[in-house]
C-alpha cells in the first residue's frame, strides 16, 4: 500500500473508526468534455484508495451547468473510465439530489444564513472586493428570511427573468478567504437539463452541490485537486450549517500537468471546433480517448500515475517520462512486424525464378516477440522483388553511413545479405529502385566465414506486400510549456504536429491486427491499429526512449 499524506490520513481515521471506520470516495467530472490525462491521475487515486482500504468509489456527475453538458461527455466519461480498468461502484448525478439540495437552501434561508441578492453579476463581482481588498455588504443583504424565501420560491417557480437574482451564503464579505465572501449558491438559468428537462429554471453551484452531494451519498474522503484548497473552508462550513452527521473531509492533491500539453477543457474544445484537430480522440489530443486511439496502454497509465506518487506540490512532469512508461509496457507484451513506410524498390537481379519463370517464394521464421519466448514465430514471405526503406538507401553515402550503397554488403532480417550494384533513376534524377544481388550462403541472416556486416535492415516482399496509411506525430504544441511566452497556450499548437503517410507497405500479418492493436513496427516504433478505419496506424511512441537521455544529461 502507498505512503503518502492521503493514505496515512485514511489509515489513521479507519484506524479510529471515524465514519464507521468505511471509507467511500468518489470521483466528480463535470460533463461537459472528455476526460484527459489529468483525469487519470485523480481517477487512480479515487478508486486506488477505495480499493487499498477495502472500500468503494463512486461516479457523480457534476451536471449542474445545463449550457455546457451533454449525453456524449457522460456517455465517454464511462466509458473511459472503464477502459482504464476501473468500476465505480455507482453512477451518480449532481441532477439527482436537485430537490434535497433545494430544500437545504431554504433551511438556510429559515436559519437567517443565506438570501436572495438582486444584484446582477458584475456588482457582485465588485462587491467581493480582493486580496487585501475588502468586500461591500449588498444591500439585499438584510433582507427578512421571510422575504427572502418567498423570493427563493418564486425563483424556483420560474418567475424572474435568467440573470435577475441570486440565492447567496451569508458568511463574512471581509474574509480573507474570497471564497467565503458570500459565495453564491443559486442562480437562474432557463436552460433545458439533458437529465431533468426544464423542471429546474434555477441550479446549484459546484460549491453548494458539492459537499452536501458528498453527505447525500456517504462519502467519507473527498479527494480533489489542489486549486479546490481554497474552497475547503466553505465545503465545511455548508455542512456545519446543515449538521452533517459523519461528514466528510476533503484532501488535496497536487493534479497532473505535462510538458508539451494542455489539460484546459476550454482550450481543447477550441483545438475541436477550430478544426486544428479531428475531434475530441484525435490522437494527438491528451484526451483519454485521444491516448486510446494513439495506442497507449491503460495499463501504463494507471502505473504512470501510481508511480509518480501523490504529493500537495503541483509540478510539471516530462511527457518523454509518460512516454517511457508506454514504451516499456509496449515492449513486453507488443508483437513485431515489419513495415516499410517509404518504400524504395529492391529487385534481387540474381534471385531464382521456377519452371514457369516467375520468381521463387521463400519463406522465414521470424520472431514474434523476443520478450515472449511463448510468442514464437511467425512465416514471412521473401521474393526477389523487396521494399526497403528510403533512407537506408544512399547512393553517394555520407560519412559512417553503414547501410546499402553501391558495393555494400548489408544483412536483410532474418533472410540474406544482400549487396547494391545499379540504382533506375526516374527522369527527374531520383533513384526509384535499387538493383542487387543475395548470397544464398548467408540464408537467415547468417554470417558465413567470419564476415561482418554493420547494418541489419528491415524489408517487405513487393508481391505479398499490403498498403497501409501511417500517421506520424510530433508534439501538439511546440513549446515545453505552452503559452509561456505569450499568456495563450494556442498561441504555441504546432501546425506540423502530424505526417500522413498514404503509401506505406507491411507485411501481411498486419491485415489481421485487431483494432486498437498496437505492433512494433521493427526499426520504427510502435504503432497503433486505428479503431475505426481499417489499416491505418499511429504511430504510438518511437523505440528510443527519450527520457533516459533526458535523465543523463541531468
Amino acid at each position: 500500500m502507498p505512503s503518502n499524506f492521503i493514505y496515512d490520513a485514511v489509515r489513521s481515521d479507519v484506524e479510529q473508526g471515524k465514519r464507521g471506520g468505511r471509507v467511500q470516495t468518489r470521483f466528480p467530472p463535470e460533463p461537459n468534455g472528455f476526460l484527459h490525462i489529468g483525469h487519470a491521475k485523480a481517477i487512480v487515486v479515487d478508486f486506488g484508495v477505495a480499493a487499498d482500504f477495502g472500500g468503494i468509489c463512486i461516479l457523480r456527475l457534476d451536471d449542474t451547468n445545463p449550457e455546457t453538458e451533454d449525453t456524449s461527455f457522460v456517455d465517454g466519461i464511462i466509458s473511459d473510465i472503464e477502459w482504464l480498468g476501473y468500476e465505480p461502484a455507482e453512477v451518480r448525478y449532481a441532477s439527482d439530489y436537485f430537490g434535497q439540495l433545494y430544500e437545504w437552501a431554504e433551511q438556510l434561508i429559515e436559519a437567517g444564513v443565506a438570501y436572495v441578492d438582486d444584484q446582477d453579476s458584475e456588482a457582485i463581482s465588485a462587491g467581493r472586493g480582493g486580496f487585501g481588498k475588502p468586500g461591500t455588504n449588498s444591500p439585499f443583504r438584510d433582507r427578512e428570511p421571510e422575504e427572502n424565501l418567498n423570493l427563493f420560491r418564486r425563483m424556483r417557480a420560474g418567475e424572474f427573468a435568467e440573470g435577475s437574482r441570486v440565492l447567496r451564503a451569508k458568511i463574512d464579505m471581509n474574509h480573507e478567504n474570497m471564497q467565503l465572501r458570500d459565495p453564491i449558491m443559486y442562480r437562474i438559468r432557463k436552460v433545458h437539463h439533458h437529465r431533468t428537462g426544464d423542471e429546474w429554471p434555477i441550479y446549484p453551484t459546484y460549491d453548494w452541490a458539492h459537499g452536501q452531494s458528498d453527505a447525500i451519498e456517504g462519502v467519507t474522503h473527498s479527494l480533489c485537486t489542489l486549486e479546490f484548497e481554497s474552497h475547503r473552508p466553505l465545503y465545511d462550513w455548508f455542512l456545519e450549517q446543515l449538521e452533517v452527521d459523519n461528514a466528510p473531509r476533503q484532501y488535496e492533491f497536487a493534479r497532473l500537468e505535462f510538458t508539451h500539453t494542455v489539460t484546459s477543457k476550454r482550450r481543447l474544445a477550441k483545438l475541436v471546433m477550430d478544426g486544428v484537430v479531428d475531434g475530441w480522440d484525435d490522437a494527438r489530443m491528451p484526451t483519454i480517448g485521444g491516448l486510446r486511439r494513439r495506442g497507449y496502454p491503460a495499463a501504463a497509465i494507471r502505473t504512470f500515475c501510481r508511480e509518480i506518487g501523490t504529493t500537495r506540490t503541483n509540478s510539471r512532469q516530462s511527457i518523454e517520462a509518460l512516454e517511457s512508461y508506454v514504451r516499456r509496457d509496449l515492449n513486453a507484451n507488443a508483437q513485431r512486424r515489419m513495415a516499410v513506410l517509404r518504400p524504395l524498390k529492391l529487385t534481387l537481379t540474381n534471385w531464382p525464378k521456377d519452371d514457369d519463370g516467375n520468381p521463387v517464394v521463400e519463406y522465414f521464421e521470424i520472431g514474434n516477440n523476443p520478450e515472449r519466448e511463448e510468442d514464437g514465430t511467425r512465416q514471412v514471405a521473401f521474393t526477389g522483388e523487396l521494399f526497403i526503406e528510403q533512407e537506408d538507401f544512399q547512393e553517394v553515402p555520407p560519412p559512417k553511413y553503414f547501410r546499402l550503397s553501391p558495393g555494400r554488403e548489408v544483412r536483410l532480417r532474418g533472410a540474406y545479405f544482400v549487396t547494391a550494384t545499379d540504382v533506375v533513376k526516374d527522369d527527374d534524377g531520383n533513384v526509384v529502385e535499387v538493383l542487387a544481388t543475395y548470397d544464398p550462403e548467408t540464408k537467415g541472416g547468417n554470417e558465413p566465414d567470419g564476415r561482418r556486416v554493420k547494418s541489419t535492415m528491415h524489408w517487405v516482399s513487393a508481391p505479398h506486400a499490403v498498403d497501409a496509411t501511417v500517421a506520424l506525430y510530433e508534439r501538439l504544441f511546440s513549446a515545453e510549456v505552452p503559452g509561456e511566452a505569450t499568456g495563450e497556450p494556442l498561441d504555441d499548437v504546432n501546425p506540423n504536429s502530424r505526417e500522413l503517410l498514404t503509401d506505406c507497405k507491411v507485411e501481411a500479418a498486419l491485415a489481421d491486427v485487431t483494432p486498437g492493436e498496437v505492433v512494433q513496427f521493427e526499426r520504427l516504433g510502435y504503432f497503433a491499429a486505428d479503431l475505426d478505419e481499417r489499416m491505418l496506424f499511429h504511430r504510438t511512441v518511437g523505440l528510443r526512449d527519450e527520457w533516459a537521455a533526458i535523465q543523463k544529461r541531468g
